[in-house]
């Protein structure tokens, strides 16, 4: 598989594999080369199983792969130490169906959280009492707005609101990726598109690049720059998303008999 933003080098690009293969026991979770660079949108579709996660945990260093390299904003994942290592993740934003949020602490200790990548643990721990970089945070929050919840503690905020928090503190964080996996799946389709929106908001104020699993090609192809369908953990096509059509989205969701 190759990426239609090849020519993008790998100490420019935001994230690029390169002949990457991962294999569990006999199973080919994944396999081929990917590039996404910085600012670029970059959608992943495609059924179940198909190879979306295992992608996206590549970039992280959560999954190493079993032959072939990743390198997020020009770094080898697989030459950094352990303190190297945090400081790469420091500079990724993830979003989760499960928003990861501390719902007893308030929603602007949550929103500060984005700094605990660059903050030892003392300096995070006297934060919880003594809040710093306050005004970054509230300004995070007045952009989404939400700004008249940062007192309120986040267990008590609605779906949507604790959505707005978890992006408030991908804000704050400044990274210069974002991954995203499944977003929006639990959601009906008005609030998915609204999720959605802030998301591209967001990504349009960090400038960061997007890498974003989702399971709906339509919602994909009106939010993203470039498409890329997969299947059985191949890449069936990795196009501009107004190249995409029904006729190819239906293909890789396809029941074999």
């Amino acid at each position: 598989m190759t990426s239609s933003a090849s020519v993008t080098s790998r100490v420019d690009a935001a994230v690029r594999l390169d002949d990457v293969e991962v294999r569990f026991g006999e199973r080919r979770a994944l396999a081929g080369s990917l590039t996404v660079a910085p600012g670029e949108r970059v959608a992943l579709i495609g059924p179940s199983g198909a190879g979306k996660s295992t992608l996206l945990r590549l970039c992280t260093a959560a999954v190493s792969p079993s032959s072939g390299t990743v390198y997020v904003a020009g770094k080898n994942l697989a030459e950094l130490s352990s303190r190297e290592l945090r400081i790469a993740r420091a500079g990724i934003g993830t979003v989760h169906q499960k928003l990861h949020l501390v719902e007893p602490l308030s929603a602007l200790h949550n929103v500060l959280a984005g700094n605990l990548g660059r903050w030892g643990n003392a300096r995070a721990l006297t934060s919880l009492v003594f809040p710093r970089e306050r005004e970054v945070a509230e300004g995070a929050m007045r952009e989404l707005g939400i700004a008249h919840l940062a007192s309120t503690r986040t267990g008590l905020l609605s779906g949507g609101e604790q959505q707005r928090v978890a992006l408030a503190r991908i804000l704050v964080q400044r990274p210069e990726l974002i991954l995203a996996d499944e977003p929006i799946a639990a959601l009906d389709p008005a609030r998915a598109r609204e999720v959605m929106a802030i998301l591209s908001r967001v990504v349009d104020s960090t400038g960061a690049a997007l890498l974003v699993s989702l399971h709906d090609p339509k919602v994909a192809i009106d939010f993203a720059d470039r498409i890329v369908g997969l299947r059985a953990g191949k890449i069936e096509f990795d196009l501009p998303a107004g190249h995409v059509d029904l006729e190819r989205t239906r293909a890789l969701y396809r029941i074999d008999a």
